[in-house]
C-alpha cells in the first residue's frame, strides 16, 4: 500500500474515532449506550475501511465477521440476553457470506464465484438460525427437523449411488 493511501486511511480512522469520543463526551446519556462491544464493532469497521481504501477485498471477510460478532455482543450487552448464544451463533456463517459478498464487490477479479458462495452461506445461516432459535424466537417446535434432514440426506445419497451405477 502506498504511503499516501496509508495516511489517508489512518487520517480517516482517527477523525472518526475523535468525533466518536467527542460526541460521547458532549452527550452524557450516550455513554450508557456505548460500551465495550463498540471496540469489537470498531475493529470490524477498521477491516472494512482498509478493504475499501486499499481495494483489498479479502479484508472485508474478517471485517464482516468481527463487526457482526460485535453487533451480537452489543445486542446482548444492551438487553442482558446472554443465553441467546445458544442459537445466535448460527448467524456467523451469514457474516462470512456478507464478507464474501463485500469482497467480491470490492475486488471482483479475486472473488469470481463470490456471489454464489455468499448467497449459500447467508441462506445456510438463516436456516440454522430458524432451526436453533425457532422455538425461542418464533415459538416454533422444530426438534423433529434434524432427524428429517438426516433422513433426506441419507435418501439422497442412496438414490445418487444407485443412479451413478
Amino acid at each position: 500500500m502506498e504511503k499516501k493511501n496509508k495516511n489517508l486511511v489512518w487520517g480517516f480512522i482517527l477523525i472518526l474515532f475523535g468525533v466518536f469520543l467527542l460526541i460521547s463526551e458532549v452527550i452524557p446519556g450516550l455513554r450508557n449506550l456505548v460500551g465495550w462491544p463498540w471496540i469489537i464493532m470498531g475493529a470490524g469497521a477498521l477491516f472494512l475501511i482498509f478493504a475499501l481504501f486499499t481495494r483489498t477485498g479479502g479484508l472485508a471477510i474478517p471485517g464482516a465477521i468481527v463487526g457482526g460478532i460485535g453487533a451480537i455482543l452489543f445486542y446482548q450487552n444492551l438487553t442482558g440476553n446472554w443465553e441467546s448464544w445458544s442459537y445466535i451463533w448460527a448467524l456467523i456463517p451469514g457474516f462470512v457470506g456478507i464478507g464474501i459478498l463485500l469482497a467480491s464487490l470490492i475486488s471482483p477479479q479475486e472473488f469470481k464465484d463470490g456471489l454464489s458462495a455468499s448467497l449459500f452461506l447467508i441462506a445456510l445461516s438463516m436456516v440454522m438460525f430458524i432451526v436453533f432459535g425457532g422455538n425461542r424466537i418464533f415459538g416454533l417446535r422444530l426438534e423433529f427437523i434434524w432427524p428429517v434432514v438426516i433422513i433426506l440426506i441419507g435418501s439422497y445419497l442412496l438414490i445418487r449411488a444407485f443412479i451413478k451405477k
